[in-house]
């Protein structure tokens, strides 16, 4: 009797202990949740699960590609990870896999990605795989449907940063019609995009369509490539109106609100996310008299001219032929200008460099080129600019097109 009402005792004390700390642990729980912001949460619950890119997930997409002659729009990014933090070229491990890769496509930089930016992308033969390659940059920025015959599904698996004069999305759109003109399908790997957390610039005008810039969207759209090429089919923004179809495999764990650092540099003068965050600011200075670092190594973290005051501007380079830039703006010549490889990670656009550049260069008139317009999409910018508008302002006289924006792009968008 006694032992029987001890261990009901001990039983009753245990119980208690137990409940008294699943109160605890409730009430952590809620003053967690309650401390922090929604955003802070996202983040914390975000960090445990690991991103896995559409290309990783093969289970998801080799039986689509099973009895298929395949082709493959893909560049030195086009890879599976492994756990050990090593990869393997997708084009690799597929013909690994026996698909039946029969060419594959190369975009700008070429398929592994060592051209310079704007340098001809010829065809050729992968000296590993063997496999004929096709150029998409240069004369022929659209597969011809000869360069398409005998393809029964159409792979497209290239990084991207984000921006509408990374020329990337422009390949993608001509690939999708000239797909969609043959009757091809296309699957989509998708990959996270390091500047997807916001949307800024300028909308681009119908008149100034150019590669560097074909759709009516801002610099910075915030999409990844699949929900990019969601986006062009949806639009109808292909020739004609016509539809390609498509097969989107999304990344897993991914959101938008998280920071995503490339594991491979997508292009050769994006070396860093320094340097990828900077892009969308300081490619605007591709189309000026200044040098974004090209020339240097620190491409896309510096701008600077011979011609910019040296009393305002007084970090100092010289640009010189290298890896990725052979013939770089004002080669072997003194630049004045900023050192921002320190600078903190941008979530907008920043136009106060631009300006400040212009309004301290020796010849206002020689500041922009033809080149500028493109990039920005519209002559308004050049014109702002000209006529002293502050940046504030500038920025402004943006909100109208990228609300309209806003409310376009949710209907397309595959991650929150």
């Amino acid at each position: 009797m006694k032992f029987n009402i001890f261990k009901n005792t001990v039983l009753l004390f245990v119980l208690a202990i137990i409940s008294c700390a699943s109160k605890a642990k409730n009430e952590n729980v809620e003053n967690l949740v309650h401390n922090n912001t929604t955003d802070e949460v996202t983040q914390k619950a975000s960090k445990k699960a690991e991103i896995i890119v559409g290309a990783n997930q093969t289970e998801n997409y080799l039986p689509l590609l099973h009895g298929k002659k395949i082709g493959i729009v893909a560049n030195q990014t086009s890879v599976i990870f492994k756990k050990d933090q090593t990869y393997t070229h997708l084009v690799d491990s597929l013909l690994t896999l026996e698909v039946d890769i029969r060419k594959v496509f190369a975009p700008e930089h070429g398929f592994r990605g060592q051209a310079d930016a704007g340098e001809v992308v010829k065809d050729g033969i992968d000296t590993k795989t063997k496999l004929p390659i096709v150029s998409l940059y240069g004369k022929n920025k659209k597969p011809s449907a000869e360069q398409l015959k005998g393809l029964d599904l159409v792979i497209f698996d290239i990084q991207d940063v984000g921006t509408r004069f990374y020329t990337y999305i422009s390949s993608l759109h001509y690939v999708m019609e000239a797909c969609a003109e043959q009757h091809i399908p296309m699957l989509i790997l998708d990959r996270p995009n390091p500047n997807g957390r916001y949307i800024d610039g300028p909308i681009l005008e119908k008149k100034n369509t150019s590669f560097v810039g074909m759709h009516p969207i801002p610099v910075v759209h915030g999409m990844t490539i699949g929900e990019y090429a969601k986006m062009i089919n949806g639009e109808k923004w292909l020739a004609g109106e016509i539809s390609c179809e498509l097969t989107v495999i999304p990344v897993k764990n991914y959101n938008r609100k998280l920071n995503y650092s490339l594991p491979i540099k997508p292009s050769p003068n994006l070396p860093n996310d320094q340097s990828i965050n900077l892009y969308p600011s300081l490619c605007f200075f591709e189309g000026t008299n200044l040098n974004a670092g090209r020339g240097t190594n620190k491409q896309f973290q510096i701008f600077g001219s011979p011609f910019l005051n040296p009393s305002v501007f007084n970090y100092q380079y010289t640009p010189v032929a290298n890896e990725g830039a052979k013939y770089p703006k004002h080669q072997n010549k003194l630049c004045y200008g900023r050192d921002l490889s320190e600078e903190k990670q941008l979530a907008h656009l920043n136009l106060s460099w631009l300006i400040e550049a212009y309004q301290n260069t020796k010849n206002k008139a020689d500041f922009f080129n033809n080149f500028f317009i493109k990039l920005s999409g519209t002559s308004k910018l050049q014109e702002q600019i000209e006529s002293g508008v502050s940046a504030e302002a500038i920025k402004a006289s943006w909100q109208s097109g990228l609300e309209a924006f806003r409310k376009t792009r949710e209907k397309y968008l595959i991650y929150k």
